[in-house]
């Protein structure tokens, strides 16, 4: 017999002793905390026929896109395994991510949660899957679905509202958003997903101080093994930077978000993404630049995720590298030309957004403007949150403000300030606007 959850669902291939260490590692990847690889190996060396233990590994190989050729060594050793309707949907729907089929995988894991709306790992890994796609609208129904069927006592429950949380925040949902990401950290302080959720609404709402209130109050629950640390530090960052205290953005740089000058370019998109904040606004931020451009280079050639790409090419124009950003954008080129959703990533945003930094940097800011403007309406396309998304914004006003076209720039600067009226940077890009219009 079958070795079944505490939800009724069954295992194949699975002793006791297996199950309890995959759920080892699906309790650390509801958290984003421990080392959820170690804890399948451990599955799998017990179990080797287990094969969701299997799929599990390849679920977390395939998110981390510099891994692919592990999670489709891992949906060739499920594939012979699989004895369930339900794991072999999972097989398949591993077997897409794998190959770059990011949308059918998320389709699959959608009818699986359907079937099955207490299977924890369809839902957070088809949740990732929205995440890294810009689905938001799937972000939220995807959880919507499934919530009914899940009771307050059940073990990851938590995690189910962090992610319903996170989905309603994508969607504007601000105040259901908050509440059920709050309840979800008070059932389980060390829940980071569900900490960001409720840090992303108050960075849409911005209200920065109550942001930095949230994120102040018990660090230690949010950073404890937590490999979800780096980015939850850099949306303490965020609201520091709103208000302008480009000082403790830098302290926060140099401490948590990049002194360990991480290589995962989960951490280093992180990086960029603030040191390019910062860089918009004129700051000096010494030769930070440098040494993060340098972790960015061996990668310059992979171009297996646009969203990524940006955040490169970020690195490599602060630091004035031209070869890195050349050995890019042939990468995305290339990338371009293949038939996987990357291709299509890149080509309707990641390129063009990628060429506009690349312009900005060189001081071409009408060039900039050319390349931004289109892809504002569609960026969603590329992956990645609001939160994160909002530099495509800010680059473009800066670069408006910098070409001295004042009426794009008022423009801009209006619709900003009607989407972020209590944003003390929107203030100051009213300010600069009205001051070039009036010279």
């Amino acid at each position: 017999m079958p070795v079944k959850d505490a939800f009724g669902l069954a295992f194949s291939g699975a002793t006791e002793a297996g199950f309890t260490l995959y759920s080892q590692a699906v309790r650390q990847l509801q958290c984003f905390i421990g080392d959820p690889v170690a804890a399948v190996d451990r599955a799998i060396a017990q179990d080797p026929g287990f094969v969701m233990a299997h799929v599990f590994k390849g679920y977390l190989f395939g998110l981390e896109r510099e891994a692919m050729a592990v999670a489709r060594a891992c949906h060739e050793a499920a594939l012979p395994l699989a004895a369930t309707k339900r794991e072999q949907a999972h097989v398949s729907a591993l077997g897409r991510l794998a190959n770059g089929r990011w949308h059918e995988a998320a389709g699959i894991l959608d009818d699986i949660a359907i079937d099955f709306p207490l299977d924890a790992v369809a839902l957070q890994v088809g949740h990732q899957i929205d995440f890294f796609t810009g689905n938001a609208r799937m972000l939220r129904d995807r959880i919507a679905r499934a919530l009914p069927s899940w009771q307050s006592d059940m073990p990851g429950y938590h995690a189910i509202l962090g992610m319903q949380a996170f989905g309603l925040e994508e969607m504007g949902e601000y105040i259901r958003a908050e509440k059920l990401g709050r309840t979800a950290v008070e059932i389980e302080p060390r829940d980071g997903w569900a900490q960001h959720a409720v840090a992303h609404v108050m960075e849409m709402q911005s209200r920065q101080r109550d942001g930095i209130a949230w994120m102040r109050a018990n660090p230690e629950a949010w950073t404890r093994e937590s490999f979800l640390k780096v980015h939850n530090w850099w949306h303490l960052a965020l609201f520091h930077y709103d208000l302008g205290d480009t000082d403790e953005v830098l302290a926060l740089y140099d401490g948590p978000i990049y002194g360990a000058r991480s290589m995962l370019a989960l951490n280093m998109v992180d990086a960029s993404a603030i040191l390019w904040r910062l860089y918009l606004g004129g700051a000096d931020v010494g030769d930070r630049w440098a040494a993060l451009a340098a972790n960015w280079a061996p990668k310059a050639g992979a171009a297996n995720y646009a969203f990524n790409d940006a955040h490169a090419m970020m690195a490599f124009v602060g630091a004035g590298l031209d070869a890195p950003a050349r050995t890019l954008l042939e990468a995305q080129r290339e990338a371009m030309a293949g038939n996987d959703d990357n291709a299509t990533f890149t080509r309707d945003v990641g390129h063009p957004f990628t060429l506009g930094i690349k312009a900005f940097g060189e001081g071409n800011y009408p060039e900039a403007i050319g390349l931004i403007r289109p892809i504002r309406a569609i960026a969603d396309r590329f992956g990645g949150s609001h939160a994160q998304r909002d530099v495509i914004d800010l680059t473009l006003i800066e670069a408006a403000l910098r070409a001295g076209d004042g009426a794009l720039a008022t423009a801009l600067t209006a619709e900003r300030s009607m989407a972020r009226p209590d944003s003390p940077l929107a203030a100051l890009f009213s300010r600069r606007a009205a001051d070039l219009s009036e010279n």
